[in-house]
């Protein structure tokens, strides 16, 4: 009997993460899935997946900026699986940092959840994904290439992600490919009511809307099981917004 193939996914409980999660599920995936805070909703979610198909999902827990976590979710998921096919690195912290309010705990906690925590959890998963010839996906940003006015850390720790994965795709050749989605305009930050702006960011966009957690979600699957010639590569998911500027 064949296994399934298995995915780890941060940040899994809402949004983006939890619309990865559904889409792999439903490709046929074993999941482990991470949260920091949110609890419930990665407990109920988990619940949705599992009526679905008992025993395949597995729930962690941890903040990603405590080193010794980050080991801990792979081993945690090699003890319940016994394989690891898949690094999805979706967890991201997001918010502005004004030049000259900036603090250095913003800049760990932007360079933890962006940049670190993708680098060692890849160093912990690489000789498992090594075995399974598996893949890695990183969720990387528009703001990776350019910047964003007041949120210059986290545009420095993405880009170090993008960075990350073109060098992880030369590292973990040819057993790991190693690929990025760098969505545009997919979900508004929660906290965020400033439509003229929303306004004027579709106005830039040639397909004229956002994109959908789904729209994500399959880019990420086809990297992981269709894109078999591709690796190092970021896939840009923005409408053509970078096409305007």
């Amino acid at each position: 009997m064949a296994h399934a193939p298995v995915a780890l996914v941060t940040g899994a409980a809402r949004r983006i993460g939890a619309a990865i999660a559904r889409r792999l599920h439903a490709a046929g995936y074993d999941l482990a899935l991470h949260c920091r805070r949110s609890r419930d909703e990665l407990a109920a979610l988990a619940d949705e997946l599992e009526r679905g198909r008992p025993g395949s999902v597995l729930t962690l827990q941890a903040d990603l900026a405590e080193f010794d976590r980050l080991p801990e979710l792979v081993a945690h998921t090699l003890g319940r699986f016994g394989r690891l096919d898949a690094l999805i690195n979706n967890a991201s912290a997001f918010y502005p940092t004004p030049l000259g309010t900036t603090t250095p705990a913003q800049w760990d906690e932007l360079f933890a959840s962006n940049a670190r925590a993708p680098f060692f959890l890849a160093q912990a998963a690489a000789p498992h994904l090594r075995a399974a010839r598996g893949a890695i996906v990183n969720l990387t940003d528009l703001y990776a290439e350019r910047p964003l006015r007041q949120h210059t850390v986290y545009c420095m720790a993405k880009a170090a992600l993008a960075m990350l994965t073109r060098s992880l795709a030369v590292e973990l050749a040819p057993e790991v490919r190693v690929n990025a989605v760098a969505p545009g305009a997919i979900l508004w930050p929660e906290d965020e009511d400033n439509t003229e702006a929303q306004k004027a960011m579709l106005a830039r966009t040639p397909l004229g809307r956002t994109g959908t957690p789904e729209e994500v979600a399959e880019a990420v699957r086809w990297l992981l099981q269709d894109a078999h010639y591709s690796t190092g590569q970021t896939l840009l998911l923005d409408g053509g917004r970078t096409l305007l500027g």
